[in-house]
């Protein structure tokens, strides 16, 4: 939730409305400092204080005990059912709720690896068995945990650190008779060792032919642009500001920027159910708990924080590192920081990266007369007029003296906060918002690392939301300052992290995945891109690193685009225009521009329209009633009845969908059938969610093992993308990748092998050679091409 909880919204909201009406028009006009001193003189009222102390305890971050033995209770029981995966994660929420020490989190760390054993992590489960012998894992129940270890030791074939387990082993059951199971055991193991040992004989060494690997990307960075391709240049003009350019010819899929955030905070995201009931806890698992808080890596067996119980990281130094740059402040705030909204949240940790220094220098630059922070456009040159006068482009804001624009805080404060433009009260929503986090920050006595003038060695013990006192210091004025500035920019230059994820437990021969918002992030060189609704260049993540690439040739010259959400092909123009109004822009791009002056109605309402119930043909009118396009055909309906039939249908997919989830395919299946003959009678057969219900269909009978069908549907699905998104698309990628599997997995060789070839083709143009779906692809079509030739060429 990038804004502050709906409560706090609305007390907000109340108390503007609330305000003398000169107070109301000092705040709208005001500057960025003078909003910060109103919005603390505002917020002095108790109840206003109280209220916010009442919504942190709605979202607690603290340690507690009995919710951890809550969750390892949960996770036993997964365990014994066999859901290793639910366990894993239960045990995960059971640690970050112990006590750092104590030897249940031990407990936790033990019985996690367990799981991560059946699981076949092995050198995770090593790692867990570390850490629980690092916490004082109890002495007796040592022996359990070390053959666990040499388990997982034998299965990663190191023989000799296995039979060291072993012999440690040997001598605590010599001293203990009782332990008959172990011993059983140990000669099982002492076996699974003899044949491991044996086959390492048996096989020869691997090559290095197994791991197939795309070509690396040539890659030449400019030297006045960090982060950016030599092939690209920086030009300013008024009408576009700040703007990337094409210097010379660029190939479809060259990578023009890498850059790793500047800063980037975890969004809650949606619950993922673990398990059906009402429970004592919440089991669900949230990005929270599947990302690690600080590189944004993917967690199998997470570090929880030592203060909290909500951040948790993938390794020790991943949770060392986010300690001294900014969780050692964080960590006593995070349910008011949870309250606050991820905007306020990320605002935080960018004064906290920058440092005071270099914060209060650019502050106090601001007040100094420097109207390139509030209007950079209103006294820049152009790049062609400076570049006469040899100042290269040290006259584009955010450039430092040598005229080099570098992923950094200078380049993140001139990013335009457009402060004249937004609303009154959603200025004063964010001044109260920043206000009151400085506020606690002092009151929980966490000013003086928030200046630097500390570094504590000891993990800090949270606090909760304490009364605060009444006045800010004048340090944390200007930190309040440039929070308030840093929130007013996101809602124009934050950048989604988006990240695949799985759709259900992902064990399946075919993965279902759907894009998810994981992060919110400023990167400076990216928000050099300006907009348009059918853009130039493809924007993939890795952690919190962002490479753009062109998604088609891009001619020396030419503007570099991203698309800032709502593309063309999915959206029609009034929509777009409306999405693009919280950018303080109005959009004229080629689809734009072509759709509003042409008048014609948009492709993508004429797809996803809604067809006559009896001749099939499309529906048409602006009003409430809709009338066949077939004049030979007198047949109407009310756009709200078949917008009601839409929604009808939509749920019954969503239930149908449920049943798969369940293990119910055949009922599944005939549930979506049903759907799909419902619709035939009101949509259009173009329309993007009858392509839905067929890759549902195509799921189910994959779960089957069906695979002639499960493609026979999914290629009808590829054809629907094909005809929103294009040929070329991403969403097509995606498809011909799942098509790819289902061939795969159902010795459809040859097909196989052409479909392969081309979601390669696709997706390396917007992911690159080196991505995980590429490196895919390229194994299957290995094991496809290492068939024998008669096998190949009957299929």
């Amino acid at each position: 939730m990038a804004l502050p909880v709906a409560e706090w919204q609305g007390r907000t909201a109340r108390l503007w409305a609330a305000l003398e009406p000169a107070l109301r028009e000092r705040l709208a006009v005001a500057s960025l400092q003078d909003a910060v001193r109103l919005g603390c003189d505002v917020l002095r009222e108790e109840e206003e204080e109280a209220a916010l102390v009442q919504l942190c305890h709605q979202a607690p971050t603290d340690k507690k005990p009995e919710a951890a033995s809550w969750y390892r209770e949960q996770g036993n029981r997964e365990f014994k059912r066999g859901q290793y995966q639910a366990a894993l994660r239960l045990y995960s929420k059971a640690a970050s709720h112990e006590l750092p020490g104590s030897p249940e989190v031990s407990v936790c760390f033990a019985n996690r690896s367990a799981a991560l054993l059946h699981l076949g992590h092995f050198e995770v489960c090593l790692e867990d068995i570390a850490r629980a012998e690092s916490h004082g894992y109890p002495d007796r129940l040592l022996p359990k945990v070390l053959l666990r270890k040499a388990e997982c030791l034998l299965c990663l074939g190191r023989l000799q650190d296995a039979q060291d387990v072993l012999r440690v082993l040997e001598s605590k059951i010599a001293l203990d008779g009782a332990m008959t199971t172990h011993l059983t055991r140990l000669k099982k193991l002492s076996q699974l060792k003899v044949k491991l040992g044996e086959k390492e004989k048996s096989e020869p060494a691997r090559g290095e032919h197994d791991g197939t690997q795309g070509e690396p990307e040539i890659w030449e960075e400019n030297n006045r642009i960090s982060g950016a391709s030599s092939s690209l240049s920086l030009s300013f003009d008024a009408e576009r500001g700040r703007h990337l350019v094409a210097s010379q010819d660029i190939m479809a899929g060259q990578s023009l920027v890498r850059e790793e955030a500047f800063v980037s905070v975890l969004c809650p995201g949606e619950s993922l159910a673990l398990q059906d009931g009402d429970t004592a806890w919440d089991t669900r698992a949230t990005n929270a708990d599947l990302y690690c808080h600080r590189c944004l890596r993917q967690l199998l067996a997470s570090v929880p924080c030592q203060g909290c119980s909500y951040a948790k990281y993938c390794s020790q130094d991943c949770a060392d590192r986010a300690w001294q740059q900014y969780h050692r402040t964080e960590c006593p705030l995070g349910a008011l920081l949870l309250t606050l909204g991820v905007f306020c949240h990320v605002a935080l940790r960018t004064v906290l990266l920058a440092g005071f220094a270099e914060v209060s220098r650019l502050v106090q630059g601001s007040h100094c007369g420097d109207k390139n922070l509030q209007s950079p456009e209103g006294s820049c040159k152009p790049l062609s007029e400076a570049a006469d006068a040899g100042g290269g482009s040290r006259g584009v804001p955010g450039c430092d003296s040598s005229g080099r624009y570098q992923s950094s805080y200078q380049a993140l404060f001139h990013l335009l906060p457009h402060t004249e433009q937004h609303s009154p009260e959603h200025k004063f929503l964010c001044t109260l918002s920043v206000v009151a986090l400085c506020k606690q920050l002092q009151a929980a006595g966490l000013e003086a690392a928030v200046l630097s003038q500390e570094s504590p060695q000891q993990w800090s013990k949270p606090k909760t939301c304490e009364k605060t006192s009444d006045e800010l210091s004048p340090e944390l004025k200007t930190v309040a300052e440039a929070m308030l500035r840093h929130v007013l920019q996101l809602q124009c230059n934050a950048q989604a992290i988006t990240v695949m994820q799985e759709l259900g437990p992902g064990d399946g021969a075919v993965v279902d995945k759907k894009p998810v918002r994981l992060a919110t992030a400023f990167f400076p060189v990216l928000s050099l891109l300006n907009h348009s609704c059918c853009p130039n260049t493809s924007v993939s993540f890795s952690g919190t690193a962002a490479t753009v690439r062109a998604a088609q040739p891009i001619s020396s010259g030419q503007e570099v685009l991203h698309c800032y959400g709502p593309h063309w092909c999915r959206m029609r123009v009034a929509e777009r225009q409306q999405l693009l109004s919280q950018y303080f822009f109005k959009c004229h791009c080629p689809a734009c521009l072509q759709e509003l002056e042409s008048g014609a109605k948009s492709v993508v309402s004429i797809r996803n329209s809604f067809c006559c119930p009896k001749c099939q043909a499309q529906m048409q009118g602006e009003e409430d009633t809709l009338c066949c396009s077939n004049e030979a055909c007198a047949t109407s309906a009310s756009r709200d009845h078949l917008s009601g039939r839409l929604q009808d249908l939509q749920q019954q997919i969503k239930k149908a969908l449920d049943l798969l989830r369940v293990g119910k395919a055949d009922q599944a299946i005939k549930m979506l059938l049903k759907c799909q003959m419902d619709a035939g009678t009101f949509l259009s057969p173009e329309h993007l969610l009858m392509g839905e219900m067929e890759d549902h269909l195509a799921q189910v009978y994959a779960t089957l093992g069906k695979w002639q069908e499960a493609a026979r549907h999914l290629k009808k699905s590829i054809e629907i993308v094909e005809m929103h998104h294009g040929p070329s698309s991403v969403e097509t990628g995606h498809e011909l990748f799942k098509l790819a599997q289902i061939l795969f997995n159902g010795f459809a060789v040859s097909e196989a092998l052409s479909t392969i070839q081309r979601a390669e083709g696709i997706l390396s143009v917007h992911f690159g050679p080196q991505s995980a779906q590429i490196q895919e692809l390229q194994e299957m079509k290995a094991c496809l091409s290492e068939l024998p030739r008669n096998i190949l060429q009957r299929t």
